[in-house]
């Protein structure tokens, strides 16, 4: 069997690398060295000799076009530009995306912070607000490079590639492809019932570990996927627990985003088909990247019986979910 280790594109990415990297576009590092918690990507916080450390990007190869990531940097930046609390690429040499070794890199301050009190109604409403004002950017105009989320694109795609590569054990094939038909129609028929929305350029992936608190508040890290879509992707996944605590949640989160975004209530027809489109999706994300050793050594779980077994029930759950009234009546 041929060894992935020495065939990923990754396994060229060692430490002297990174650090060359570093030197290349101007900014000598001082040997320390951390690699931070990513998968999809390369991210790693380098130590300068002169001024306070930078964390850097590897673009895994082949995901986005050079035009997509700068769409990205774009954004970002505009949003810094409105005084949003993100962290854009910073521009050296006159540009934000860089080449080394065959790899693409971008190079960003070091910010820190913590993960965001969930459970207190004031974070919540101040988190929303920020989100309305991504959201006021992010409404001027469109991505044209970067794909939406939609029933096709994290729904079907992945649907199609996880039943032709051999994932599923062909004893729960059957049953995985049933329920995730199933899965799929009640997401359509969801999407349905809200209606043609709005789509505008997201987060993406706005959940509690993308977005750092500090003294001053939130700010938003790792826009690497944004998108175009619907407001409530970036609302949803601050919800958790009880329908009762969601419906609590979602109040606070829109008593901050309505004071600078308007919210159609027809979205919170989405929320669990949402949520359903991206448990399929982060199947799919996982088979597509098995072939990275990262993944295996992360994820020793994954593509067992257990997992797809697990994953059967939970679509069956999600089934159920969606066909639940929405949070309060719209």
């Amino acid at each position: 069997m041929e060894d992935q280790t020495e065939t990923h594109p990754f396994s060229r990415l060692d430490p002297l690398m990174v650090l060359d990297a570093v030197d290349s576009v101007g900014l000598r590092g001082d040997g320390r060295l951390l690699a931070l918690n990513s998968y999809e990507n390369r991210v790693y916080r380098v130590g300068r000799e002169e001024g306070q450390p930078v964390v850097v990007k590897f673009y895994r190869p082949e995901r986005w076009s050079d035009a997509a990531i700068l769409e990205e940097h774009a954004f970002t930046q505009e949003l810094a530009e409105a005084e949003v609390p993100v962290v854009p690429a910073r521009v050296l040499d006159g540009r934000t995306l860089h080449e080394f070794g065959g790899f693409r890199f971008a190079v960003f301050p070091s910010r820190g912070g913590r993960a965001p009190e969930l459970s207190d109604p004031k974070v919540l409403e101040w988190i929303g607000r920020f989100i309305g004002r991504i959201h006021a950017v992010g409404a001027v105009k469109s991505f044209e490079q970067r794909p939406a989320l939609n029933l096709d694109t994290f729904g079907r795609e992945p649907r199609a590639w996880l039943l032709g590569h051999g994932f599923i054990p062909h004893e729960l094939l059957t049953a995985y492809a049933s329920v995730l038909d199933q899965a799929l129609d009640g997401v359509a028929r969801c999407f349905e019932r809200a209606g043609e929305l709005p789509l505008l350029r997201l987060h993406g992936d706005c959940h509690a570990g993308n977005v750092l608190w500090t003294g001053d508040g939130p700010h938003f890290v790792d826009f690497d996927d944004s998108r175009m879509g619907p407001a409530v992707q970036d609302l949803w996944m601050l919800l958790s627990g009880e329908r009762q605590e969601m419906v609590r949640q979602m109040g606070d989160v829109l008593a901050g985003y309505e004071d600078f975004c308007e919210f159609d209530p027809r979205q919170l027809y989405l929320v669990e088909a949402l949520r359903t489109l991206r448990l399929i999706h982060y199947s799919a994300w996982l088979a597509m990247r098995w072939d990275d050793p990262a993944f295996p050594a992360a994820f020793p779980w994954f593509n067992t019986q257990r997992y797809w077994q697990d994953r059967i029930l939970e679509l069956r759950e999600q089934v159920a979910l969606m066909d639940e009234p929405p949070l309060w009546p719209v």
